[in-house]
């Protein structure tokens, strides 16, 4: 089976004057298609960087992602976001809602920009499936962090992705909210077969999933099996 993600030797540096700051220091590991991986680490260790490389968002100093076959740093930068638009996924820690619109809009977003047809009927299905039916039509100011989290993983999922990037997709909710969150995004990943790749400084969330990498001042220094 082909990887869904290839990373090769990805390093990011910066400069402050004259000095130089590697975040990540060739970092490599492929990923097949449906599996669960965490990119785990403390404040600093580069893992927001690598999934933002990972997703195309960003531009490695050196090294290469492919992801579903596309070489991401081959391609212009409207290239990416094409790619990203068929494939990709995201939750973020500060849900990325767009506050003009409501919950039902929201979720309607990547539809419309891939011209998808029935995006309002598939919008509606999805804030059903993540228990939001009743909130279609409120914005998000009206939402609690936890809904407006599950409105996040509704958009999520609109277009069928391959693979979904979660960073600290729990960071800003109580522990209750958290636990029904990352239940959904598992039964969701898990019935539409789509590889995630979460981040998260929380080890019993990062527990879930099959595999996990911890990095530490730019590189990996553990990659197991979770066979629990």
């Amino acid at each position: 089976m082909s990887a869904i993600l290839d990373v090769h030797k990805l390093t990011k540096s910066y400069y402050n004057g004259q000095k130089k700051l590697t975040v990540l220091d060739e970092i490599s590991f492929s990923l097949e298609r449906g599996d669960t991986f965490s990119i785990v680490g403390p404040s600093g260790s580069g893992k927001t960087t690598l999934l933002g490389l990972c997703a195309g968002l960003d531009l490695p100093t050196s090294g290469f992602v492919s992801l579903e076959g596309h070489e991401l740093f081959s391609l212009s930068e409207d290239e990416r976001a094409a790619v990203r638009n068929q494939y990709v996924g995201f939750i973020f820690q500060s849900f990325q809602l767009i506050p003009t619109l409501t919950a039902l809009e929201n979720v309607m977003v990547p539809m419309e920009l891939n011209r998808i047809k029935g995006a309002r009927d598939r919008a509606r299905d999805l804030l059903d499936r993540v228990g939001l039916s009743d909130r279609g039509h409120h914005y998000p100011a009206q939402l609690s962090g936890g809904e407006q989290q599950r409105v996040s993983l509704a958009r999520a999922f609109a277009n069928n992705p391959s693979i979904l990037f979660a960073d600290e997709p729990t960071g800003n909710l109580d522990e209750e909210t958290s636990e029904r969150v990352v239940k959904m995004i598992f039964d969701l990943n898990q019935e539409n077969g789509t590889t995630l790749v979460l981040v998260t400084h929380d080890l019993e969330l990062a527990g879930l999933t099959r595999r996990i990498i911890r990095l530490k001042g730019g590189k990996i220094v553990a990659d197991q099996l979770n066979v629990a």
